[in-house]
């Protein structure tokens, strides 16, 4: 392993923003342990690994599984995530509480695997994609946005919390091209989301600022970047 290499864990990395990471953090030299769901493909410097963030044992095991194979783990991006929006008088309680496990709860799981970690090696980083959605509510988005804003403010907790040799990043996307507008059963949600979604960025512009965050000395600390499209502007 190189000066520069470092062992970088992605959870979510199936698809959109956590697919795009990556690849683009293995195609820049870093190993990459790749955590989901469903099956990755391997490819060099890049290690796929069946995760579920839901569970707290599956997330123990995928960051102490780097660390036996390489001995550290110098970041974790913690994209895991879902976006079943709906209003709330449609009452569509088990997806609420599916966002909770994934969005909050994963997180955490992620953290309570990787702070121990980072504390024992004397540092490392911690990278949360959160939303605009933390920033702003709109009518469907309650739940979400407020698992958004949690994470946002778990992230930023941690931060005040750590070491300065432990750094924390929320990444917070704007409307991005991903498969979580296609999780979406509510029927007025989902018509909603055809215009809202219609100027979209590619997941890689969310990869390239992850990558830019990792990517600083050790003593410059990216604590948040905000990343829209160009058109995303408020309605009229």
């Amino acid at each position: 392993m190189t000066d520069t290499q470092k062992i970088i864990l992605v959870t979510g990395a199936s698809s959109g923003i956590g697919a795009a990471t990556a690849q683009r953090l293995a195609a820049a030299g870093h190993v990459v342990v790749a955590g989901a769901r469903r099956p990755i493909q391997a490819a060099e410097r890049l290690e796929p690994a069946e995760l579920d963030v839901t569970d707290r044992d599956s997330m123990t095991a995928f960051v102490q599984g780097a660390v036996d194979r390489h001995g550290r783990v110098d970041v974790l991006v913690a994209n895991a995530g879902v976006m079943p929006l709906s209003r709330l008088d449609a009452l569509l309680v088990d997806e609420w509480d599916r966002m909770i496990d994934v969005n909050v709860r994963g997180l955490l799981h992620g953290i309570a695997a990787a702070l121990p970690v980072f504390q024992r090696q004397g540092g490392g980083h911690l990278i949360t994609t959160a939303s605009v959605g933390a920033h702003e509510v709109v009518p469907t988005s309650a739940v979400y946005s407020g698992t958004k804003f949690a994470a946002w403010a778990i992230t930023e907790g941690l931060r005040q919390e750590s070491d300065p040799g432990i750094r924390v990043t929320t990444i917070t996307p704007g409307v991005t091209e991903s498969e979580l507008a296609g999780q979406i059963s509510d029927p007025y949600a989902r018509d909603a989301m055809v215009e809202y979604r219609r100027d979209t960025i590619p997941a890689d512009a969310i990869a390239r600022a992850i990558q830019f965050a990792i990517d600083q000395p050790a003593d410059v600390d990216v604590n948040e970047i905000i990343v829209r499209p160009a058109r995303q502007r408020p309605a009229a």
